[in-house]
């Protein structure tokens, strides 16, 4: 449902696109078409379209909202740290993410080593957001099970002069952005800018973001270079897990850690004490050149990122402070035909960084003793080529990609023994005496190479339909936080300790496992089409997973270490459906169906894999009541149960939310909001811990915010 047409995608990734200043609506078209014609799980969507289009800070759940295939779980409000996945690809993977390839005008928010931090990824900025999902991404380099995401930022062409926008609501919450544009023959530039904090729901839960960047557009004859930049700047606290008594009786509150003598005992983190929180900052500069001769399309990037992230995990996990930069360089060659999708197609990828991250202790929200000092390389190559040959009415798109990755770790530890730290567990507060264990190097130096083709046959069996069918492979390399990893910590004692009261001279405090890179094959077959008022996009997948990687929890959230499951399988269907219901109404409709399994697994069967909703649903109506009023509705419903644990031993409930909002334009220049969220004030869990093996009473489950209401307006100078 979001394929349509939008402004000048300047920096846009679909095939054969090309950075161009003038005429914008038709580029616009041009770009939609071709997302129109690629054979695989694509959306297009123009943020103008989006409920929350008029804000000034918009998060990422509600910019991708009713995108079907993408399953946004927020876990604290605000701008934080939400679970963003694709088809399963990451699932388990948090606080620092991996299993897509997270893009801003067309370069990589990403480390070398395919981690991110989801926080840093800013819609506000962005005009579009193009996504990728599964092999649709194989040709940027994103050879992973989920795919890629691409936000578009606004150019000075597309948003001339000044904009402004505030917003101010519920728990605390202000934002703040604005822009500056101006666009000649010659070129054009934008600069622009980006705050929001907010108090939060709960209890120690407060967050801010800032961001400010620009870029620049150069035509230089048949050449066109665009120049760009942002710097953005993350904290948030980590409000932490509830039981699911507290998310029905007490939502707001902060778990403190299991009573004793009290059953159930309640694990879970000891948050008013360890203080969780996570500040990090990423500058990231590049340029993109496109040059095109004829049918011929080159299309040359370099980015540079630095990026610096402080995580105060609970006590289980201490302070990680990593602090490295990336440098990535992206080739690209078209040969145009007749059709919308380049005749060939080849590229590269190529990224490469190194990062140092130190490891410390968390004593009461400070830092202790440290216990780690590592040197971390990563570099990821992957080279794509591919076609799209016209067979009479049909399409065939073979592809092929190599992918290599190295994963080098330097332990820089010098020391024969580690520190550890512990509190009393009957008396939290109450520090017991340190203890040591034996410093076990964790260097490793690990490669991985494999390749992975695809094959897909589309055609169009009517005016304006398109169906396709594919098959192809996905290859995922392991991150360092799948390879290095801190384990033997409890809600009362930090890594390394495993019983508080008796520290362990043997105990290990880091786990450093041997994955291999995870592998799957997928069938994949697609419909998207329009009929009189009704559009609609229906894509089905099944994948056949080998080593797909798993980031393991015990029952109190501590870390034991991430693992490969042998085989898994995930089945899934992403439909969409817009419509116009007469000329004031219209509708959409998102239905994400996924199925995440074991496959025989000696330990946990078939059961489904923990953290995975299976049905997700966003239906929404706007209602056009007059020229300068729109009023939509928007129903967010998970109508079943989701498994916590991969033993399907706890679930979290189905619910469902009601979002209210209406827009007013005072003119041409002028916009007002309002927005009523969670109208019925819903307790729910909006998302879970993804723990192993759950635990009777244990805090499990992110609370969702409550009622909260938002106003603010846009200006156009």
């Amino acid at each position: 449902m979001t394929l349509h047409a939008a402004g000048a995608l300047a920096q846009s990734a679909a095939p054969g696109s090309v950075i161009v200043l003038d005429p914008v609506v038709i580029q616009g078209d041009a770009t939609a078409a071709r997302f129109r014609a690629t054979p695989g799980g694509v959306a297009l969507i123009d943020r103008s379209e989006t409920p929350t289009a008029e804000e000034a800070a918009p998060t990422l759940s509600d910019a991708l909202a009713g995108t079907p295939g993408v399953v946004v779980q927020e876990f604290f409000g605000g701008n934080d740290q939400p679970r963003i996945q694709i088809r399963g690809s990451g699932l388990q993977q948090n606080p620092t993410e991996r299993g897509l390839l997270v893009l801003q005008d067309g370069m990589p928010v990403n480390r070398a080593d395919g981690s991110y931090v989801v926080g840093l990824a800013t819609p506000g900025p962005a005009e579009d957001i193009e996504v990728f999902r599964g092999a649709a991404a194989n040709r940027l380099g994103a050879n992973v099970l989920g795919g890629a995401l691409n936000f578009i930022s606004a150019s000075g062409a597309t948003t001339p002069g000044t904009r402004l926008s505030f917003g101010a609501g519920s728990f605390g919450r202000v934002d703040v952005a604005g822009s500056y544009g101006v666009v000649n023959e010659q070129g054009d530039a934008l600069l622009r800018f980006e705050h929001s904090e907010k108090d939060g729901y709960r209890d120690y839960n407060s967050s801010r973001r800032s961001s400010v960047g620009g870029n620049a557009t150069l035509q230089m004859g048949e050449a066109t270079t665009r120049l760009f930049f942002s710097h953005t700047d993350l904290r948030f606290d980590v409000a932490g897990p509830l039981t699911w008594d507290a998310i029905r009786n007490n939502p707001t509150s902060n778990h403190t850690g299991p009573i004793p003598g009290t059953p159930p005992l309640q694990p879970g983190p000891n948050v008013l004490r360890d203080l969780p929180q996570r500040a990090t900052t990423q500058t990231l500069a590049g340029a993109r050149t496109t040059l095109e001769d004829g049918d011929n399309i080159y299309d040359l990037g370099f980015s540079l990122s630095r990026t610096d992230d402080s995580f105060r995990f609970p006590m289980s996990a201490g302070y990680r402070d990593t602090d490295g930069t990336d440098a990535t360089l992206t080739a690209r060659y078209s040969r145009m035909g007749e059709g919308e999708l380049p005749l060939f197609e080849t590229g590269l990828y190529w990224s490469v960084g190194e990062a140092d991250r130190d490891y410390y202790h968390n004593l009461s929200g400070t830092r202790g003793p440290a216990f780690g000092h590592n040197r971390l390389r990563a570099d990821t190559l992957s080279l794509f080529a591919g076609a799209n040959l016209p067979l009479g009415g049909f399409t065939l798109s073979p592809s092929v990609a190599f992918n290599h990755a190295n994963r080098e770790n330097d332990d820089r530890w010098d020391a024969a023994t580690r520190p550890t730290v512990a509190y009393n567990p009957a008396t939290p507060g109450m520090p017991l005496p340190n203890g040591t264990v034996a410093a076990q190097d964790t260097s490793y130096d690990r490669s991985y190479s494999g390749f992975t083709p695809a094959l897909a046959l589309s055609w169009q069996p009517a005016e304006d339909q398109f169906a396709w069918i594919s098959i192809s492979r996905g290859f995922e390399p392991p991150t360092h936080d799948d390879l290095l990893g801190t384990v033997g910590g409890t809600p009362n004692s930090g890594p390394g300790r495993p019983a508080p009261g008796a520290p362990d001279p043997t105990a290990v405090m880091f786990a450093t496992p041997n994955l291999k890179a995870q592998t799957s094959t997928t069938l994949e077959l697609g419909w998207r089409g329009r009929w009189q008022n009704l559009e609609w996009d229906a894509t089905a997948y099944h994948s056949r997973i080998r080593n797909e990687l798993l980031s393991l929890r015990d029952e109190s959230g501590a870390t034991l270490a991430s693992v490969n499951a042998d085989r898994t399988r995930h089945t899934g269907l992403e439909l969409g459906l817009s419509g116009d219901l007469n000329d004031r109404l219209r509708g959409r409709l998102a239905w994400t169906w996924q199925d995440f399994r074991f496959d025989g697994d000696p330990v946990r069967g078939d059961n489904r894999i923990a953290g995975a909703p299976r049905h997700l649903i966003t239906a929404a109506l706007d209602w056009q009541a007059s020229e300068q009023l729109t009023v939509g509705g928007t129903l967010h419903w998970i109508p079943d149960e989701t498994p916590v644990d991969n033993m399907n031993t706890m679930f979290n409930d189905a619910y469902a939310v009601v979002d209210l909002g209406a827009d007013y334009a005072l003119n041409d220049r002028a916009v007002v909001f309002a927005r009523v969220t969670n109208l019925f004030d819903e307790r729910y869990a909006a998302s879970t811990l993804v723990v192993d093996v759950a635990t009777a009473g244990q805090a499990a489950f992110i609370p969702g915010e409550g009622r909260a209401i938002h106003v603010g307006t846009r200006l156009r100078f």
